[in-house]
């Protein structure tokens, strides 16, 4: 296979998990697919096999795109109203460096397995997006945050960010992804060998 027709192919492969990326986060963010505040990130296995298929670099695009859509859902209308910079930023960099970070984990992982390489992304992944989403708000939303912590009865910010805000969605998502895992390593490995047997046609 020549290099132009390994690039159209990839780039093929990377669009398709680019369209399923914005359709699963669009029908998570608009339908209302959520435990507490905020949507469940279903995004994460496009990002899981653009990293196995792709590399982290692709990984990194999937998450970015993935957070692009974000800015636009209803549950982060409150962080646009008070700092539409400070929500842009944190937005886009908690799920592209969540890509990136996955993407790293899984090359490192697969030298060993894919099937512990896809479990491991799976949970890296949330941690990371999750992770830069709690230290955003500590850094540009907190006193907006307390107030609505409160409000919801919580006395000590930190425990409303924890167990009112994003516990229960990170362990949801972590949770998809491990019952996930396994059908994510028959994709890849489906795709892997349906590219090793047109290279070795060609």
């Amino acid at each position: 296979m020549s290099a132009t027709q390994e690039k159209t192919r990839t780039l093929t492969g990377l669009g398709i998990l680019t369209a399923i990326t914005i359709v699963l986060e669009l029908f998570a963010g608009f339908v209302g697919l959520r435990f507490g505040p905020f949507n469940i990130t279903l995004s994460l296995a496009p990002m899981i096999i653009g990293a196995a298929l792709y590399g982290p670099k692709a990984s990194a695009w999937l998450g970015f795109v993935f957070s692009f859509i974000v800015l636009f859902e209803p549950s982060t209308a409150l962080f646009m109203s008070i700092s539409a910079p400070a929500t842009i930023l944190v937005v886009l960099v908690k799920g592209t460096a969540a890509g990136l970070v996955g993407g790293l984990v899984f090359r490192l992982v697969s030298k060993k397995s894919t099937y512990a390489a896809a479990i491991t992304a799976g949970i890296v992944m949330p941690l990371v997006n999750t992770g830069l989403f709690l230290l955003g708000t500590i850094l540009f939303f907190l006193e907006p945050v307390r107030q609505l912590g409160v409000e919801s009865g919580y006395t000590n910010v930190y425990a409303f960010l924890i167990f009112g805000m994003v516990g229960l969605n990170f362990i949801v998502e972590t949770a998809i992804n491990l019952c996930l895992g396994a059908v994510i390593v028959r994709v890849i490995e489906t795709v892997r060998f349906n590219h090793r047997s047109t290279t070795a046609a060609s």
